[in-house]
């Protein structure tokens, strides 16, 4: 039997219930992921203390609980302070049986406009690339020849003379690196796909960070064990997870905190340009507490060439954006000082699926 009850944390999208005073008196479980409170921290507490909208609506709120009549705001960012604000919907209207109950929805827009942004910037990327790729290739060549051209050279010159061969040879290794990243980047293998337990990716790439890039980093693990396998590549998923870690660490700085956050959300599904839709239910977290992304670039930060650090190359998080993509997730980031969340949202495996349908 369905109780209001189970309606309430079934809704999909985030809502609040507030008294005649604006106090939050329920939250359900997508306002408590949206706005990265807890209930505890939401209930009881005045609306515009715990959300924030970059519109003046006290007035008109007040008006539509006065006449009891339905508010509706397009095209407004939403956020708390826990989390960076999203670009979002938001619908008010009187509860139903009562005198002066109001209950708020908030419909986030971002994985939608993301992915028109994404298409329509698919085209310029993938050219923008190939031309990357090619110059790559041209590039290594004579590089080759000017590096072993200084080696030689630096065997006749004094010491202080050998300094600006070393620079060059040192120069040139940096630059067929980078190149190198180039090349991995359009020359990705598909994906081969299959049942992957989420937390045996985390622990090997917190492993593997732990001894390398992030060994001045404190790990937080904070696991849910219940979440079923993914289906997904292993050692993309793997790559993934070791890019965003690596960033992190860079971002956090020494004695800094990287938190490793799973959970299961039910209420994510993202409709495709093609018409098709897919829930993504299980969430993989990585949270640094360094100063947060530069604003200028929060919104591109997963385009090629799009760097927040000097001397970066802009393809990291580019290529942690096309793994995830081809294997059917979704990658997204909320961002402010202090608390920077990358979360990859991913299907539940073909498997776990068969097995619910066949216990029902």
């Amino acid at each position: 039997m369905i109780t209001d009850t189970s309606l309430w944390a079934s809704l999909p999208v985030p809502a609040i219930l507030l008294d005649g005073d604006d106090v939050i008196t329920a939250s359900n479980g997508a306002a408590e992921t949206f706005l990265n409170l807890s209930a505890k921290a939401l209930n009881g507490a005045n609306l515009w203390d715990k959300v924030m909208i970059n519109a003046p609506l006290e007035q008109a709120f007040a008006r539509a609980r006065r006449n009891r009549t339905s508010l509706f705001v397009n095209d407004v960012d939403v956020g708390s302070g826990m989390r960076a604000p999203m670009h979002c919907n938001v619908q008010i209207a009187p509860l139903q049986g009562t005198e002066d109950s109001m209950i708020m929805m908030i419909s986030p827009r971002e994985i939608a406009s993301r992915l028109v942004q994404n298409e329509n910037s698919s085209k310029a990327a993938k050219s923008a690339i190939g031309m990357a790729e090619m110059l790559a290739h041209e590039i290594k060549n004579p590089l080759a020849g000017i590096t072993g051209a200084a080696q030689l050279l630096s065997m006749g010159l004094s010491s202080e003379d050998q300094e600006m061969t070393d620079l060059i040879v040192e120069e040139s290794r940096r630059i067929v690196k980078l190149l190198e990243q180039v090349e991995q980047f359009g020359n990705l293998q598909p994906p081969k796909f299959a049942s992957v337990n989420i937390h045996d990716v985390l622990d090997r790439a917190r492993q593997s960070a732990s001894v390398g890039v992030a060994a001045h980093m404190m790990f937080v693990e904070d696991y849910d064990p219940s979440l079923p396998s993914t289906y997904a590549d292993g050692d993309q998923l793997l790559q993934v997870l070791l890019n965003l870690i690596k960033n992190a660490a860079q971002a956090g700085g020494p004695g800094g905190k990287i938190t490793l956050h799973t959970f299961y959300d039910p209420s994510l599904r993202v409709s495709r340009l093609d018409g098709t839709s897919a829930r993504l239910p299980l969430q993989i977290e990585i949270i640094d507490d360094g100063p947060g992304l530069p604003a200028d670039i929060a919104n591109d930060i997963f385009e090629p060439f799009v760097s927040g650090r000097e001397n970066g190359t802009g393809l990291g998080l580019a290529l942690v954006s096309k793994l995830v993509g081809e294997q059917g997730g979704w990658i997204s980031v909320d961002s402010v000082p202090g608390r920077t969340v990358f979360r990859v949202s991913l299907p539940v495996s073909k498997h776990n699926i068969k097995e619910n349908e066949g216990d029902s």
